[in-house]
């Protein structure tokens, strides 16, 4: 299950590997659409990706830190770094290719050994 980011825990939670957060709030439909499938791709990456969930109603300020202008919007952290914002609602696999492609760059990044196939790190 996605973790509740807030101000309190935005660096412990995603000082760590690669971690999605997904800025979205209650009334936004868009974002409950988006909802199943960032649970369906939680389950898929396992522990090569975490997920969590920033309801940008209650942590304004945050939002405005990482320039979140429009939900849903996802931001990509790597090692507590924001590296990345995608904003709108993607089906899964654009998404999971999307994660793949981050996620390979990750692993070489890391071990400077990927074993996977690299056609898959392109």
């Amino acid at each position: 299950m996605a973790v509740t980011i807030t101000e309190q825990n935005l660096s412990d939670e995603t000082k760590e590997g690669l971690v999605l957060v997904d800025f979205w709030a209650s009334w936004c439909a868009p974002c409950k659409m988006m909802e199943p499938v960032l649970e369906q791709l939680e389950t898929d990456y396992g522990d090569q990706v975490k997920f969590g969930k920033l309801n940008v109603e209650h942590q304004q300020d945050l939002a405005m830190n990482y320039k979140v202008m429009s939900i849903p919007s996802l931001v990509l952290f790597r090692d507590g770094k924001a590296v990345e914002k995608i904003t709108g609602l993607y089906p899964k696999d654009k998404l999971a290719g999307y994660l793949d492609k981050k996620n390979c760059r990750a692993s070489y990044n890391q071990t400077k050994l990927v074993f996977r196939s690299f056609s898959k790190c392109r």
